[in-house]
């Protein structure tokens, strides 16, 4: 064994004795709502079998196991995307990596953009479709799929708009045209994430629910032009609103 795979048979084996059942991933500058997360150990992407470590600012690209307010979790600082040129396999061996570790519920949020009226920055938005626009010919087709949500935990959120998440393939923010034809489509949100991990957590077994930051309105909607900086400013403003519905989710009975 080299040393990375001598650290991840090491965490492993904490996480094991932690047996939490629930992991959270935390997307572009929300890390801190996770201010009632207690670590018990953590490792870096870069030393879990099959993922690499993360290139976007506001993401620490960590796994951390430990406790949510007493309660076991494991706890993902950061994703993979896809526009950082990883493949699908990569983005979504996050995934598969807490399956094997046990979990069976996967809460996962994003940073995203307001196409919704009611969704202005620092809002939330419950997640309970997605349309996935991802790769070269993505806008060829936009296609109806199943939804990944696990409507017990998407019942959880009564206070949030219920509302449908697009995923477009980044790292380009989206243009004022595009977000006209998602609105037209029925898109509520916008943003680079979520819809792999979902998927491929659905198709693990594992319940799923996906919480969305609204941390600017969709291109042409708002008054500022668009940049990662607003994201991560913005994405402060909801956190203690967040960590409060994660909490809530993590002790939701959804069997």
């Amino acid at each position: 064994m080299n040393a990375a795979s001598d650290e991840f048979a090491r965490f492993a084996g904490i996480t094991r004795d932690v047996a939490p059942r629930s992991a959270v991933i935390l997307g572009s500058g929300l890390g801190a709502a996770a201010v009632d997360f207690r670590e018990v150990a953590s490792i870096a992407f870069g030393d879990i079998p099959g993922l690499v470590p993360t290139s976007v600012h506001g993401h620490k690209g960590r796994l951390v196991v430990g406790t949510w307010s007493d309660v076991p979790a494991l706890l993902f600082l950061g994703r993979l995307h896809f526009y950082e040129g990883h493949s699908h396999d990569v983005v979504v061996r996050t995934v598969r990596t807490v399956a094997e570790l046990g979990i069976t519920r996967l809460i996962l949020t994003n940073a995203a953009g307001g196409i919704h009226p009611t969704l202005s920055p620092g809002s939330l938005m419950a997640i309970r479709a997605h349309i996935k626009l991802i790769g070269p010919t993505a806008w060829k087709s936009v296609e109806a799929t199943t939804s990944p949500y696990c409507p017990r935990l998407l019942a959880a959120m009564p206070e949030l708009l219920a509302g449908v998440y697009t995923a477009l393939t980044g790292p380009c923010y989206e243009t004022p045209a595009e977000i006209r034809a998602l609105a037209a489509c029925g898109a509520d949100a916008v943003g680079m994430s979520t819809a792999m991990e979902a998927e491929a957590a659905a198709e693990l077994g594992l319940s799923v629910a996906a919480i969305s930051c609204i941390t600017n309105k969709a291109a042409g909607l708002g008054a500022t032009t668009l940049d990662h900086g607003e994201v991560l400013a913005n994405a402060k403003l909801a956190v203690e609103q967040l960590a409060t519905h994660i909490n809530n989710l993590l002790r939701c009975d959804c069997t």
